[in-house]
């Protein structure tokens, strides 16, 4: 399987090439790729923000992680679906729109309903968001230091990320903040696949100092196998990345009692957990998260939220207050509840742990 996956995923070998000029695709749906999605995420911001994420997923595809069935209105590819939060309360932080008839594509120009708007001339782009909860006007400066998180063959799909340093002003209600800080754009594009039965993802990102990013990705099928698990580590100041995904461990050690999301489905979401990695190099990474409890339902059929976080490189040790988590779990009940006589004996199976319920 492993190997399969590898050989349909180009990701691995271009993260692993010398980084070169890259051209990066960012369109709108056309007749080729029915589905497109952005994101951009600031982690570490100043309380009581935390972080800011804008998320949109043009098109709703046949994979339980993304579905949103109360979104669509008369068709999946008609379905574009917004979410903006931060750390504070919100209870506007997610959109549906009528593709045909309230949004407005062109190139890499992208209008929801007039609500909010990303332009761009790469690698200079522009986001605004207007509404009397969470507003945004922000300058988003491109860093040329391409991450692949997937790349299928014969471009059915892609999927990149790139640092990007943003400034303006984010007004939660009557208050107002002015942002400069490190972040990250990404842009994915697929072609119209029948059913990806992909079930558990966690997304998470930190920036570290001397400028420097970390996110980490977890993807797990509804067999509770593992896709991918990574780790990707971005300096700056070198213009380099690694990405790491030899037995990279992710495992939520206590969550938070049971939600049901808008969609009918039960969800743990975790409440303390760790990502452990060490290779034959002596690298070690060795990350603690508590999270804030402030998640908030519109990542498909998941959630966001923020977390405090003690992190270890080697010997160098950071904390921080600002990680940003996206946290979705489809997967059957037996998966999110498995006890720990089952636990034991699946990690002779899987090298990365499974998520427990305390």
């Amino acid at each position: 399987m492993a190997f399969l996956q590898d050989l349909l995923d180009r990701s691995k070998q271009l993260n692993q090439t010398p980084a070169t000029q890259v051209d990066l695709a960012c369109h709108g749906p056309n007749k080729k790729y029915k589905y497109i999605h952005q994101r951009l995420v600031i982690p570490n911001l100043p309380a009581p923000l935390h972080y800011f994420n804008f998320f949109s997923m043009i098109g709703q595809p046949n994979v339980p992680i993304l579905c949103n069935p109360d979104a669509i209105h008369s068709d999946a590819l008609d379905t574009a679906s917004v979410m903006c939060s931060s750390s504070p309360h919100m209870v506007g932080q997610l959109n549906h729109y009528s593709i045909q008839k309230q949004c407005y594509f062109e190139n890499c120009n992208f209008n929801f309903y007039a609500r909010e708007q990303l332009n761009s001339a790469f690698p200079e782009f522009h986001f605004t968001r207007q509404d009397d909860e969470l507003s945004v006007d922000l300058k988003i400066s491109a860093i040329e230091l391409v991450t692949h998180f997937t790349q299928i063959r014969f471009s059915l799909a892609d999927y990149w990320s790139i640092p990007c340093w943003c400034e303006g002003t984010i007004q939660y209600r009557n208050q107002h903040y002015q942002i400069e800080s490190l972040g990250s754009f990404e842009y994915a594009r697929s072609f119209k696949f029948p059913y990806l039965p992909l079930a558990l993802l966690t997304y998470q990102m930190i920036n570290l100092s001397q400028h420097r990013q970390m996110i980490l990705v977890q993807l797990r099928d509804s067999f509770n196998k593992i896709i991918q698990s990574r780790i990707y580590l971005k300096d700056l100041e070198s213009q380099q990345a690694q990405m790491f995904d030899q037995r990279v461990m992710f495992k939520v050690q206590r969550v938070y009692p049971a939600v049901t999301t808008p969609n009918g489905q039960k969800m743990y979401l975790p409440r303390e957990f760790e990502w452990c990695y060490e290779n034959k190099a002596g690298i070690r990474i060795w990350i603690q998260g508590q999270s804030r409890g402030d998640f908030k339902f519109g990542i498909g059929a998941g959630y966001v939220g923020s977390f405090h976080y003690q992190i270890k490189i080697n010997d160098q040790v950071e904390n921080g207050e600002g990680g940003y988590m996206e946290y979705i779990d489809c997967r059957a009940l037996r998966f999110q509840e498995q006890n720990q006589t089952e636990k034991l004996l699946s990690e002779f199976a899987n090298p990365v742990p499974f998520l427990i319920k305390k």
